[in-house]
């Protein structure tokens, strides 16, 4: 097993970039190769069992090894691997799933578009908000709107979206005309004692933003219900409701980001439906399938499809949009979720537990500040000198996920917080198992 591990890594150094990593830091001690996956745990090529408190990356929402998801796919590849849904023709899978997530979305998205990724789905989103808006006769509204310590992808334009300066400034971004209002982030602003307040300044401060570039050039703005890689960032109270209405006000498209968030994580299947957001777009992705199989989702209102189907020749979408295989694995997926009644089980069980549990950690002198909804949450690290101590070298969350991978469990470190969202299928064991390990790391730390 050593030997093949290390001829692994080996290869892996030799020809094999990874995304979003520093690959000189990683390739030292060498690359952790992960060999199978059950239920909450994986194996590595070292032989170590870890608990996964990230569900592979916000994704894994029904857990590894699923027979039922392995078996449709199977079939589906033995009866039509893949043709694609070019030339007026498609498959029964992308139908069927397109239906079924009409049958579950808010009650104005009716229509899909899929892909491969959440990026390709913001990416979809923002070339159909284009077409929409000229169709309409109204071509300078072109530019959209997104808030800081947001997460929406990287391709050139979905990066351009996305809040955080790493994922912008290798590349010289963001493009022109994605403009930036802040992302309601009170504990950045050291206005955590009110986050209600802050979050109204933030609508303010979006207003101000709308009239000065004027709102007959806003095409949309792209919103996470909860923001997700930006640091597990709940709604304040209020805040969703006034932005909502605020972009009802001047005829800007609402894009409601529920890659991280849909398919029961917070309890519900949308995270659209906790905050009443009535969106006009949804983009999807990771727990449509639970990671199984690559497969990304746009869904749009009734009134945004109605202008695309008689607008004329959509020249948009990619080889793989609608890929039979994929869509199989969806349905399945999402079959899984309701039989075994795990949106319930979230909401009702586990979730408020795993909430319990997370803020068990106040008061430990490692903690500045406890977030999360249901089954996603974030602790932010201080070093002993407190918040004010802080310095942007330090990456406490980093090194403390590293110390919590060596106490068995995987978490994800960013900047100075540790972010967790293990599978749907956790149980309070395995939530206890979860938090007495990362407890360890932070003693640790």
């Amino acid at each position: 097993m050593a030997s093949s591990r290390t001829l692994l890594q080996s290869l892996d150094e030799r020809f094999h970039l990874h995304p979003f990593t520093d690959h000189d830091e990683m390739h030292g001690p060498g690359t952790e190769i992960i060999v199978s996956g059950s239920g909450v745990f994986v194996r590595d090529a070292m032989g170590r069992t870890l608990l996964d408190g990230l569900a592979g990356l916000w994704c894994l929402n029904i857990g590894y090894g699923r027979e039922e998801v392995i078996a449709a796919v199977t079939a589906q590849m033995r009866q039509v691997a893949f043709y694609p849904s070019f030339f007026n023709t498609t498959t029964e899978p992308a139908i069927r799933l397109a239906a079924r997530l009409a049958e579950l979305a808010p009650a104005r998205l009716n229509h899909t578009i899929f892909c491969n990724s959440g990026s390709e789905a913001n990416e979809s989103a923002l070339k159909i908000i284009r077409a929409w808006w000229k169709l309409r006769g109204q071509p300078r509204r072109m530019k959209i709107l997104s808030r800081t310590f947001s997460y929406h992808g990287v391709t050139l334009a979905t990066a351009s979206l996305t809040g955080l300066p790493s994922c912008q400034e290798p590349f010289d971004l963001p493009l022109p005309g994605f403009i930036q209002v802040p992302g309601p982030y009170a504990y950045s602003a050291d206005r955590e004692a009110d986050p209600k307040a802050y979050g109204r300044w933030c609508v303010e401060e979006t207003a101000r933003v709308i009239a000065r570039e004027g709102p007959e050039t806003i095409a949309a703005i792209f919103v996470e219900p909860l923001q997700g890689a930006g640091g597990v960032i709940p709604p304040p109270e209020g805040y969703l409701s006034a932005l909502r209405a605020l972009c009802r006000e001047h005829g800007i498209l609402f894009v409601a980001d529920e890659v991280i968030t849909a398919f029961g994580r917070l309890g519900a299947w949308f995270a659209s439906e906790l905050w009443d957001l009535d969106p006009d777009l949804i983009t999807l992705a990771k727990g449509l399938t639970s990671g199984y199989v690559p497969l990304g989702a746009t869904m749009v209102s009734d009134e945004v499809a109605d202008t695309l189907v008689h607008g004329g020749y959509f020249a948009h979408g990619f080889t793989y949009t609608g890929h039979p295989t994929a869509c199989a694995a969806g349905l399945a997926n999402l079959e899984v979720i309701e039989r075994d009644g795990l949106i319930p089980r979230v909401r009702d069980d586990v979730g408020p537990y795993f909430q319990k549990q997370l803020r068990a950690f106040s008061g430990h002198r490692a903690v500045g500040e406890i977030r999360g909804v249901q089954l996603i949450g974030a602790l932010e690290l201080v070093p002993r000198g407190g918040k004010a101590a802080l310095t942007p070298s330090m990456k406490l969350g980093v090194k403390a996920a590293a110390l919590a991978r060596e106490e068995g469990v995987i978490v994800r470190g960013i900047r100075d917080i540790v972010a967790l969202a293990p599978p749907l299928t956790i149980t309070r064991e395995e939530v206890d198992q979860l938090f007495a390990a990362l407890r360890r790391a932070l003693d640790r730390l």
